[in-house]
């Protein structure tokens, strides 16, 4: 885990790459597209479950237990 110096030099160093004008829109569009991949998730995870419940047969119509005896 790093610490704080790390996470100091990590940020200088990022600092220079973008520049001081940059950060501020670079942080914006991260929590953007941060937000629509949550979105996302919560839709995809609906739509699965809608599609499970749609296509899974029902216990009773796939039970073909075999009672005839040897």
């Amino acid at each position: 885990m790093p610490g704080p110096t790390e996470w100091l030099i990590v940020g200088a160093v990022v600092l220079l790459l973008f520049g001081a004008k940059k950060l501020p829109d670079l942080a914006r569009s991260l929590g953007r597209s941060s937000s629509e991949f949550k979105k996302g998730m919560r839709e995809g995870g609906a739509d699965e479950e809608e599609e499970e419940e749609t296509t899974t047969p029902s216990k009773a119509s796939t039970d073909t237990t075999d009672t005839s005896t040897d």
